[in-house]
Protein backbone atom coordinates (compact mmCIF):
# COMPACT_ATOMS: atom_id res chain seq x y z
CA UNK A 1 0.00 0.00 0.00
CA UNK A 2 1.20 3.43 -1.07
CA UNK A 3 2.36 5.33 2.15
CA UNK A 4 0.04 8.19 0.51
CA UNK A 5 -3.20 5.96 0.37
CA UNK A 6 -5.83 6.33 3.01
CA UNK A 7 -6.92 3.03 4.34
CA UNK A 8 -10.53 4.97 2.94
CA UNK A 9 -8.85 4.35 -0.27
CA UNK A 10 -7.52 1.46 0.22
CA UNK A 11 -11.19 -0.56 0.89
CA UNK A 12 -12.39 1.56 -1.83
CA UNK A 13 -9.88 -0.46 -4.30
CA UNK A 14 -10.43 -3.91 -2.53
CA UNK A 15 -14.29 -3.08 -2.95
CA UNK A 16 -13.86 -2.39 -6.85
CA UNK A 17 -12.19 -5.32 -7.13
CA UNK A 18 -14.02 -7.55 -5.37
CA UNK A 19 -17.28 -6.19 -7.45
CA UNK A 20 -14.91 -6.57 -10.13
CA UNK A 21 -14.31 -9.85 -9.82
CA UNK A 22 -18.05 -11.31 -8.59
CA UNK A 23 -19.82 -9.36 -11.50
CA UNK A 24 -17.79 -11.13 -14.11
CA UNK A 25 -18.41 -14.13 -12.21
CA UNK A 26 -22.19 -13.25 -12.64
CA UNK A 27 -22.22 -12.83 -16.54
CA UNK A 28 -20.84 -16.26 -16.72
CA UNK A 29 -23.80 -17.53 -14.83
CA UNK A 30 -26.18 -15.61 -16.34
CA UNK A 31 -24.96 -16.13 -19.89
CA UNK A 32 -25.04 -20.16 -18.86
CA UNK A 33 -28.95 -19.66 -17.41
CA UNK A 34 -29.82 -17.66 -20.84
CA UNK A 35 -33.37 -16.64 -21.11
CA UNK A 36 -34.22 -13.42 -19.17
CA UNK A 37 -30.18 -13.59 -17.27
CA UNK A 38 -28.84 -13.43 -20.49
CA UNK A 39 -31.00 -10.18 -21.51
CA UNK A 40 -29.01 -7.89 -23.10
CA UNK A 41 -29.65 -4.71 -20.95
CA UNK A 42 -28.90 -7.36 -17.62
CA UNK A 43 -25.72 -7.87 -19.19
CA UNK A 44 -24.72 -4.56 -20.21
CA UNK A 45 -25.01 -3.27 -16.78
CA UNK A 46 -22.96 -6.18 -15.48
CA UNK A 47 -20.29 -5.16 -17.77
CA UNK A 48 -20.88 -1.59 -17.00
CA UNK A 49 -20.19 -2.04 -13.62
CA UNK A 50 -17.27 -4.47 -13.94
CA UNK A 51 -15.36 -1.74 -16.11
CA UNK A 52 -16.22 1.37 -13.63
CA UNK A 53 -14.53 -1.01 -11.26
CA UNK A 54 -11.44 -1.46 -12.87
CA UNK A 55 -11.58 2.23 -13.88
CA UNK A 56 -12.24 3.26 -10.66
CA UNK A 57 -9.21 1.12 -9.41
CA UNK A 58 -6.59 2.25 -11.50
CA UNK A 59 -7.48 5.93 -10.96
CA UNK A 60 -6.71 5.21 -7.20
CA UNK A 61 -3.74 3.14 -7.49
CA UNK A 62 -2.28 5.92 -9.63
CA UNK A 63 -3.14 8.86 -7.38
CA UNK A 64 -4.90 10.56 -10.48
CA UNK A 65 -6.68 13.83 -9.35
CA UNK A 66 -9.26 12.47 -11.46
CA UNK A 67 -10.36 9.47 -8.34
CA UNK A 68 -13.35 11.26 -7.35
CA UNK A 69 -15.03 11.34 -10.77
CA UNK A 70 -14.24 8.18 -11.42
CA UNK A 71 -15.79 6.74 -8.32
CA UNK A 72 -18.68 8.88 -8.54
CA UNK A 73 -19.59 7.59 -11.89
CA UNK A 74 -18.32 3.61 -10.67
CA UNK A 75 -21.01 4.54 -7.74
CA UNK A 76 -23.97 4.89 -10.40
CA UNK A 77 -22.87 1.95 -12.29
CA UNK A 78 -22.89 -0.67 -9.17
CA UNK A 79 -26.34 0.89 -8.53
CA UNK A 80 -27.73 0.29 -11.68
CA UNK A 81 -26.38 -3.07 -11.40
CA UNK A 82 -27.11 -4.14 -7.92
CA UNK A 83 -30.70 -3.13 -9.07
CA UNK A 84 -30.76 -4.88 -12.31
CA UNK A 85 -29.42 -8.12 -10.40
CA UNK A 86 -32.26 -7.94 -7.56
CA UNK A 87 -34.64 -8.36 -10.81
CA UNK A 88 -33.95 -12.19 -10.00
CA UNK A 89 -34.91 -12.92 -6.50
CA UNK A 90 -34.67 -16.23 -6.39
CA UNK A 91 -30.87 -16.72 -7.40
CA UNK A 92 -28.58 -16.25 -4.84
CA UNK A 93 -25.60 -15.78 -7.10
CA UNK A 94 -27.66 -12.67 -8.26
CA UNK A 95 -28.74 -11.91 -4.80
CA UNK A 96 -24.73 -11.99 -3.54
CA UNK A 97 -23.60 -10.16 -6.66
CA UNK A 98 -26.42 -7.25 -6.09
CA UNK A 99 -24.99 -7.24 -2.27
CA UNK A 100 -21.51 -6.28 -3.62
CA UNK A 101 -22.50 -4.00 -5.97
CA UNK A 102 -24.25 -2.02 -3.11
CA UNK A 103 -20.96 -2.21 -0.98
CA UNK A 104 -18.64 -1.46 -3.35
CA UNK A 105 -21.35 1.72 -4.65
CA UNK A 106 -21.21 3.17 -0.94
CA UNK A 107 -17.57 2.76 -0.78
CA UNK A 108 -16.89 4.66 -4.16
CA UNK A 109 -19.76 7.10 -2.93
CA UNK A 110 -17.69 8.14 0.23
CA UNK A 111 -14.16 7.89 -1.84
CA UNK A 112 -15.98 10.86 -3.78
CA UNK A 113 -17.44 12.75 -0.93
CA UNK A 114 -14.04 12.67 0.79
CA UNK A 115 -11.88 13.50 -2.22
CA UNK A 116 -14.21 16.53 -2.70
CA UNK A 117 -13.77 18.11 0.86
CA UNK A 118 -9.72 17.36 0.64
Amino acid sequence: MSEMRSAEMQQCIDDCERCHVICLETVAHCLNRGGEHAAPDHITALLDCLDMCVAATTFMLRDSEMHAAVCDVCAAACDACAASCQGFPEDEAMDRCADVCLDCADSCRQMARSAAHA
